[in-house]
């Protein structure tokens, strides 16, 4: 399995111009503000600060490209779904998603995450299908699994499926940022895509 020895902040962008030459293949995560992406991001890479993590929800506004054992990125997109932030800013942000999303090239997924203790919101249902007008959807990430018990956690994963209007072949990993646990299947598809 993939074993990441090795990740830095390669750069911070609002706009393509300001992306990391093309090259190397990237998998992004996209998830609602507080759903647990720096989390996810630093144990992914055993890092404690690589992405910073917040309390207060919304903070990352720009576009974080992470170089991974020099042999491929993850991108950290913003989060959105937060309320306290101006009209104006979120609509830079759809803007910003959208010139990644559509043109980049080496993008090979973006990996949604979705809390596993809630039903998955309009904008997450929307994220999804913008993954799939894109072809980039069929990994979603069930963070904060360690909140709810084993046989909660098979109906949450049902209602995440159901919600998001997933196929059968799309996966739902559920992830503990807390317990450690999950990121290792995570990192298998992560290869696994790299691999294609």
């Amino acid at each position: 399995m993939i074993k990441i020895k090795k990740s830095e902040l390669e750069t911070v962008a609002v706009k393509p111009s300001q992306y990391p030459p093309v090259g190397l293949p990237e998998i992004a995560f996209a998830g609602r503000s507080n759903v647990g992406k720096s989390s996810l991001l630093n144990l992914l890479t055993g890092r404690k600060a690589l992405a910073r993590v917040s309390g207060s929800p919304g903070k990352t506004r720009t576009i974080n490209f992470y170089k991974v054992n020099d042999e491929f990125r993850i991108v950290d997109l913003p989060g959105y779904g937060y309320a306290k932030i101006s009209k104006s800013v979120s609509e830079n942000w759809g803007e910003m998603m959208e010139a990644y999303l559509s043109s980049r090239e080496g993008l090979k997924k973006v990996i949604q995450l979705v809390d596993v203790r809630h039903a998955p919101s309009a904008q997450d249902v929307q994220m999804y299908e913008y993954l799939k007008y894109y072809g980039l959807d069929g990994i979603v990430v069930a963070t904060k699994a360690d909140k709810v018990s084993r046989n909660e956690l098979q109906k949450c994963i049902s209602v995440i499926r159901k919600t998001l209007n997933l196929s059968p072949e799309d996966k739902v990993i559920p992830i503990s940022s807390l317990k450690r646990s999950g990121h290792d299947v995570l990192l298998a598809e992560i290869e696994k895509l790299l691999e294609e």
